[in-house]
């Protein structure tokens, strides 16, 4: 169908005629069976499987895994084995954990089939039959009631006080009032379209006939899973850094190797020795324990990610999230509380008053010129929240017990309500002041209700007084009540309504809907013993203006606070809701993310009138969006990443899962979001805050510098270990390293220190960084340098020993042992180096990386065991050394190390002092 979006715009009859139903009978049997062959089941399109031995041998396609499983080979060859099983097991784990990443899309569109209602109630045959959801058709009568699940898009027929809670399609909060006898314009937006059902949504008030017009992948629902199901996999900006400096490594070390291999022949050394050196030094030259120390370390930040509220579907997402430049987040329950509150209340009197508390929890103040007022010393105030009250339908709960004011001082926790979310908010805003329907009916007992209807935008509730008199309680929108009023309370007595009393009343509504609050205006009035018996609209007349009531969703109390935060780390933080403009802009204007005058906003409508070209044009400055759709959240995470932003999205609806899936790093809300969301996302948040994205964002960071570390520290001791064989080979002396030293060097003194700087921690001034460039290469910001400098003094370092030692004793088993000590005790002096780009060893402190310590203080255990102990100095021909040759292998190992120590003592202390002085003065 190419009509999915245009039923809207056609007048209800159009729609049953262009379905050829009948609306005293339904479908038949025969016809429901022909269409359902003409447009399959109602349901979502199950993904084409891959086996799963075909997933996961692609994963070993790969070039870096390739070369590392040759590495394996090599290494069993020399019956290295121990290297050759470390090896495999490092290529099996990178693998497993890909085959099960991916599951990802596959899993999503399976969330969404869940999230179809299972059954649905139709008209066939002249009767109401409840079927499973995908046998149902277009043109199927739809039967709705309070608490179904919509089981496809749908245009109304009928609609009686229908409300349906739309919030995965839409993200708005509230429940949508439905009216069958709209008709709307074709480029009305879809939380727009009051004459719509949609699949998957759930109706909260009242009860309709809808005559189904799409189903399975046609509806709303299903061009989102299509939107899932065509989104394609990219690479993260740590994988693309890692794949180039992997095939960099690669062929730049088996380069030197061949030249060392080569230039050994040309000088004498017998083949097969030089080849197995050559072998020997190309698998320890590359860094095969890499790829491994990196999963490592991001799967250590995901334990400590967890401790912070948030579970990391995919390793990577953590380094991703702390180059994040942009965060796209939804409002609804993710920026906002997800409950509507009463924070504003305009009384008869024109006295404005303000009440605090959050969510929807009866803890709160009433505020008056900045003063606390207690409700009753204002007979209005006290008015307006009473029949706020009682003109309700709605139950406060606690800890999902029902409350009615017998336990109302339990104030702590697990407040909840049950019904529409505005009259939960009138019922809080009560009971803040000691009301309680339950116990106000019991005095005022009610004797019948005149509902909500769309049209008349009023609900009235009449009750009977100790005296046996009536009273109706009206509340409905502001220029409904007031049209029906001719008087206003004026403390305990009532006066007439005049034209300014009117205009003033209406200043304050148009103030507050400003403010993006829903006003709702209370009113009242006696009625007569004789009127009570007969309950009609007519009752409705006379009435005494009491107050207007103001509510708005509120901002989490910790999201404003994430936001500066966010600011000052060079994060945007953008906002995307399907709320309506004044309220989007109200509520990020709250939390720090729209400044007027500094940032733009936009619409859906306005996105529909913009290319892709100049929406990117925008893109950067604009940080509120408001009435979009799912297609809208997509353009502009795209946009974002088209200007060269990695973006994070935040979401919980299946309206996000599109955005979610397309954008860097994608997070989902743990409690309120859907599965599809969550299934879409690489991240999931447990505690719903927004908080802990910013978290995220400093363990990224703090993830990413560690990655640094390692590499820093690994490149550059193999960079020393070829250095020292390509060195020596230049030279024409013996080679000063057998084989064995080097694979022992590659599996012991490389390994634990690395995997010790993993763990390290973060720098404290980790968030007042500027995110890094997503372009930016490994090696930037001298890195580069510092590894190739470091390299250099190692292999040098370890060359003279060896040389020195060997003309001193004429001995090459103690030479070689001195230069294997050699290059041992730099790389491990080295590691204390790169625990900081900016700080010395004694600035972050020795003692502060206890792991650290551990593998060094290891490294040099077993070090001294293949030297000293028997059986292992025959294995790795190695020699007991003096004193004095220990001397000289720590001196000119550590020489930069013990340099920098002593310059920090002596200057920092000198500089330290010299503040004090200058302070002082």
């Amino acid at each position: 169908m190419n009509d999915i979006e245009t039923w809207h715009a056609r007048a209800a009859g159009d729609v049953v005629t262009y379905w050829q139903t009948s609306l005293t009978s339904g479908l038949s049997t025969d016809e429901a069976a022909t269409r359902l062959q003409q447009f399959g089941p109602n349901k979502m399109r199950e993904l084409q499987k891959t086996p799963w031995w075909q997933r996961f041998f692609a994963q070993f396609q790969d070039f870096m895994v390739l070369v590392l499983l040759a590495a394996t080979l090599i290494s069993a060859l020399l019956s290295e084995f121990t290297d050759a099983i470390t090896i495999l097991a490092i290529v099996f784990i990178n693998a497993i954990l890909g085959f099960m990443q991916e599951y990802k899309a596959e899993q999503s569109v399976l969330a969404l089939a869940k999230m179809t209602a299972p059954t649905g109630r139709v008209l066939r045959n002249g009767t109401i039959q409840k079927l499973p959801a995908e046998v149902l058709v277009p043109g199927d009568l739809l039967v709705l009631e309070t608490g179904d699940r919509v089981a496809a898009d749908a245009r109304l027929i009928e609609s009686y006080n229908l409300e349906v809670e739309e919030a995965m399609l839409t993200g708005e909060s509230l429940p949508v009032k439905k009216a069958a006898d709209k008709v709307y314009l074709p480029q009305t937006p879809l939380g727009d379209r009051r004459n719509m059902v949609y699949m998957g949504t759930n109706v909260t008030r009242g009860r309709g006939l809808a005559l189904i017009c799409a189903t399975g992948m046609r509806t709303e629902i299903g061009a989102i899973a299509d939107l899932i199901a065509a989104d394609k996999k990219e690479e993260t900006p740590l994988e693309r850094r890692l794949d180039h400096l992997g095939r960099w490594l690669v062929w730049g070390c088996l380069t030197v190797c061949a030249v060392v291999v080569f230039t050994g022949v040309l000088r004498g050394e017998a083949l097969f020795l030089m080849c197995l050196t050559g072998i020997s030094l190309a698998v320890a030259a590359i860094p095969e324990g890499l790829p491994a120390i990196v999963t490592v370390s991001l799967a250590l930040g995901v334990q400590r990610m967890i401790k912070r509220n948030a579970i990391v579907r995919k390793l990577p997402a953590v380094e991703t999230l702390g180059c994040t430049t942009v965060i796209c987040s939804d409002k609804t329950g993710t920026l906002t509380q997800n409950a509507m509150t009463v924070t504003s209340i305009v009384t008869a009197e024109n006295e404005e008053i303000l009440l605090t508390g959050t969510g929807y929890d009866i803890k709160g103040r009433f505020i008056k010129d900045g003063r606390n007022i207690e409700p009753d010393a204002s007979p209005s105030l006290r008015q307006a929240l009473l029949i706020g009250a009682i003109c309700n339908n709605c139950q406060i709960k606690k800890n999902e017990v029902a409350i009615s004011g017998l336990w109302r001082k339990q104030r702590d926790k697990g407040w909840s309500i049950e019904g529409d979310p505005t009259e939960g908010a009138l019922l809080v805003a009560a009971a803040k002041a000691g009301i309680w329907r339950e116990q106000m009916e019991k005095q005022l007992p009610r004797i019948g209700e005149i509902p909500f209807e769309t049209f008349r935008r009023r609900m009235s509730v009449l009750c009977r007084d100790e005296r046996g008199e009536g009273i109706l309680f009206v509340k409905g929108a502001p220029d409904m009540i007031l049209a029906l009023c001719q008087y206003r309370m004026e403390g305990n007595k009532t006066v007439p309504l005049t034209a300014d009393s009117v205009a003033t009343i209406n200043a304050a509504v148009e103030k507050m809907t400003s403010e993006a609050l829903r006003v709702l205006a209370v009113a009242y009035r006696r009625v007569d013993k004789a009127e009570l018996a007969n309950l009609s609209e007519t009752m409705e007349r006379e009435l005494v203006f009491a107050g207007l009531l103001g509510m708005i969703d509120p901002p989490r109390d910790e999201v404003k606070k994430a936001v500066v935060t966010c600011r000052q780390a060079g994060i945007k933080s953008v906002m995307i809701t399907g709320d309506h403009r004044n309220t989007a802009v109200a509520i990020a204007t709250a939390i720090g993310i729209y400044r007027e005058g500094k940032e733009k906003v936009l619409t859906g409508l306005e996105l529909d009138a913009m290319s892709d070209d100049a929406l990117a044009a925008v893109v950067n400055d604009t940080t509120v969006y408001a009435r979009v759709s799912p297609v809208h959240k997509l353009r502009i995470v795209k946009a974002l990443k088209q200007n060269g932003h990695i973006v994070a999205m935040t979401g919980d609806g299946v309206n996000d899962a599109p955005a979610v899936r397309e954008a860097d790093i994608g997070v989902a809300m743990g409690r309120a979001g859907t599965d599809v969301t969550k299934q879409a996302a690489a991240m999931v948040l447990t505690d719903d805050n927004f908080a802990t994205i910013v978290a995220a964002v400093e363990e990224g960071r703090a993830i990413y510098d560690n990655i640094r570390k390692f590499i820093r520290y690994l490149l550059a001791c193999n960079t020393g270990e070829v250095l020292t064989m390509f060195i020596s080979a230049l030279l024409g002396i013996p080679l000063p390293l057998l084989p064995v030293q080097i694979l022992w060097v590659n599996l012991v003194t490389d390994g634990l220190p690395a995997m010790a700087l993993g763990v390290d921690k973060a720098d404290p001034h980790l968030m007042l960084r500027p995110p890094r460039s997503p372009r930016e290469n490994i090696f930037s910001r001298g890195l580069g340098k510092k590894i190739v400098l470091r390299g250099l003094q190692i292999g040098l370092s370890t060359v003279f020993v060896f040389v020195f030692v060997y003309r001193a004793t004429g001995d090459l088993a103690t030479a070689r042992t001195a230069a294997f000590s050699t290059l041992v005790f730099s790389q491990l002096f080295h590691v204390f180096d790169c625990r900081s780009e900016v700080f010395t060893p004694l600035e972050i402190g020795l003692f502060t990386n206890k792991h650290l310590l551990a593998a060094a203080a290891t490294s040099t255990l077993m070090l001294l065991a293949v030297i000293y102990v028997p059986f292992l100095r025959g294995v790795f021909k190695t020699a007991p050394l003096s004193g004095f040759e220990w001397l000289l292998i720590v001196v000119v190992a550590g020489w930069t190390f013990i340099l920098t120590c002593v310059r920090h003592l002596l200057f920092r202390r000198r500089a330290g002092r010299q503040a004090s002085v200058f302070n002082r003065a």
